[in-house]
């Protein structure tokens, strides 16, 4: 059973993985054997400590997500420096609050250039790439609870990740033929800097903890166990799925 989850040879890219739920993913693939290519604008010394301490190759590519000029060198170096693409994690991404009649359309743009467009287009390169290894591949992206509800104050944040359950379905149904399975993690309320404002707020903090069936929030090691699943064996007949890791939100 063991080997069904076993990510040791594989080399995962991570997106946004320097904090957050990004580094909880990506630490979590590490200690299940895979090499880590940890992308974003600002270095990662602490998810490279974390990597190398498990005996893992750990590579930093610098790239601004809100824009999508760099996506081919970061499939290029990744390939260059580690060999090969196995895993892509989306996970960057930002969000940006205001009443829907307040709302600028900077705030729009923005949101959804990096939540879906770059995810989008990195998802392309990595699965061209992994097409031409024939080796098959997995790509997670990282959805959210707003894949299935409506939200508040959060226009283009429910837009985006309503469209990235949307193109994780197509992008299951594309790369099947080419044994790349694509799948989404919907974390729920996680204790994260997206959310920040959330949790300082009594009144909604003590709301959203009244609905989950967990009473707590989430933390990045929360999405361990998920991300490894999606990302090894033990998921090659599941694609096209919107895995929700919610303390049992959507339940009540």
């Amino acid at each position: 059973m063991n080997t069904l989850f076993d990510l040791k040879g594989k080399v995962a890219v991570v997106t946004g993985a320097r904090k957050g739920l990004g580094f909880g993913m990506a630490e979590g693939l590490a200690e299940g054997g895979a090499d880590i290519v940890g992308v974003g604008p600002i270095a990662m010394p602490e998810l490279e400590k974390s990597v190398t301490d498990l005996g893992r190759r750990f590579l930093f590519v610098e790239a601004d997500l809100t824009s999508q000029s760099k996506i081919s060198a970061i499939v290029d170096e990744t390939v260059k420096k580690l060999g090969g693409v196995d895993i892509l994690i989306n996970n960057a991404g930002i969000i940006r609050r205001a009443d829907m009649l307040d709302f600028t359309e900077k705030d729009w743009d923005d949101v959804m250039n990096i939540n879906l467009k770059t995810l989008f287009f990195l998802s392309q390169a990595a699965a061209r790439q992994m097409k031409s290894q024939g080796r098959g591949g997995k790509i997670v992206n990282v959805a959210s609870m707003l894949s299935f509800q409506g939200g508040i104050r959060v226009p283009s944040y429910t837009s985006s990740k309503s469209g990235v359950a949307g193109l994780t379905k197509l992008m299951a149904n594309e790369l099947s033929q080419f044994d790349i399975q694509v799948n989404a993690i919907a974390p729920g309320y996680m204790a994260t800097d997206n959310t920040e404002a959330l949790q300082k707020d009594a009144n909604r903090s003590r709301e959203i903890l009244a609905r989950i069936p967990a009473n707590r929030w989430g933390t990045p090691d929360d999405l361990k166990g998920a991300a490894v699943f999606l990302s090894s064996k033990a998921s090659d007949y599941i694609t096209g799925h919107i895995l929700a890791v919610d303390g049992g939100w959507l339940a009540r």
